[in-house]
C-alpha cells in the first residue's frame, strides 16, 4: 500500500504537471490582447497622418485643375464680342479663384497638421515598438516558463513506470481502473475513523475492520480503495 500511495501521488504531481501545461499559454492571451490593440493605434495614426497628405495632394491637384480653366476663361475672354459672355465668363474667372484660395488656405492649415500628425505618428511608433517589445520578453518567458514544465512532467513520468512494476498487479490493475473512472482525483484515500475520507460517507464497519486488519477494500459507495492512515503513519515514523 505505500508503494501505491507513493504511484499515487506520483500520478497526482504528473496531472498537476499536465494541468499547468494547459495554464501556461493561456497567459500569453492578454498580451496577444494588447499587441493586437496597439497595433491597431499605430496602425490608425498612421492611416490619419496619411489622409492628411493625400488631403494635400488632392488640393494641390484640384488648384492646378482650377488655374488651367481660369488660364483657359481667360483666352476666351479675348475672342468675346458679347457683353454677356463676357460677363459670364467673368464671374467664372471670380469663382475659380475664390475656390483657389480657399483651398489654398486649407493647404496651408493642412502643412501644420501634417506636421503635428508626423510629430506624434512617429512618437507613437517609438513608444509602441518599445511596448511590443516587452510583450515579445514576456511570452518569451512564457515559453521557456512552458518548456520547463514539459521537462518537467517528463521526467516524473520517466519514474513511473518503474514505481508501478513495484506494486502488486492485482492492486495496480483495481488503482488504474478507479483512476480511469476519476482522472485527476485520489483512487486511494484514508479512512476517517468510519468514513471514507473520499465521499465522506460512513463505511461498513466489516469493511472497517479488515482495512484495519491490512486487507485492501474499496469503498462500498464510492468505490476509492481505502487505507488505514494512522498505519501508514506509524511505518513512516519507524522507517524513519
Amino acid at each position: 500500500m505505500k508503494t501505491l500511495l507513493r504511484l499515487q501521488d506520483l500520478d497526482l504531481r504528473i496531472k498537476a504537471c499536465r494541468d499547468r501545461e494547459g495554464e501556461i499559454p493561456k497567459q500569453k492571451n492578454r498580451f496577444n490582447v494588447q499587441r493586437e490593440r496597439l497595433q491597431t493605434e499605430l496602425q490608425e495614426r498612421e492611416q490619419a497622418y496619411k489622409a492628411l497628405q493625400i488631403e494635400q495632394r488632392t488640393c494641390e491637384t484640384e488648384i492646378e485643375q482650377m488655374q488651367a480653366q481660369v488660364a483657359k476663361y481667360q483666352d476666351q475672354l479675348l475672342k468675346v464680342k458679347k457683353n454677356d459672355e463676357y460677363q459670364a465668363l467673368t464671374h467664372e474667372i471670380d469663382a475659380l479663384k475664390k475656390h483657389i484660395g480657399q483651398k489654398e488656405e486649407r493647404i496651408l492649415s493642412l502643412m501644420i497638421e501634417i506636421d503635428d500628425a508626423k510629430a506624434r505618428y512617429e512618437e507613437d511608433k517609438k513608444r509602441i515598438a518599445e511596448e511590443l517589445e516587452r510583450i515579445d520578453a514576456e511570452c518569451a518567458a512564457i515559453d521557456t516558463e512552458l518548456e520547463e514544465a514539459i521537462a518537467a512532467r517528463k521526467e516524473l513520468e520517466q519514474q513511473r513506470q518503474p514505481l508501478a512494476e513495484q506494486v502488486d498487479p492485482k492492486l495496480r490493475t483495481l488503482y488504474e481502473r478507479i483512476l480511469a473512472k476519476r482522472p485527476g482525483s485520489r483512487a486511494v484515500v484514508s479512512l476517517r475513523g468510519e468514513y471514507c475520507s473520499g465521499c465522506n460517507m460512513k463505511v461498513l464497519p466489516q469493511v472497517v475492520n479488515e482495512v484495519l486488519g491490512g486487507k485492501v477494500h474499496t469503498c462500498n459507495h464510492c468505490g476509492r480503495i481505502l487505507y488505514y492512515q494512522e498505519e501508514m503513519e506509524e511505518e513512516r515514523a519507524n522507517a524513519q
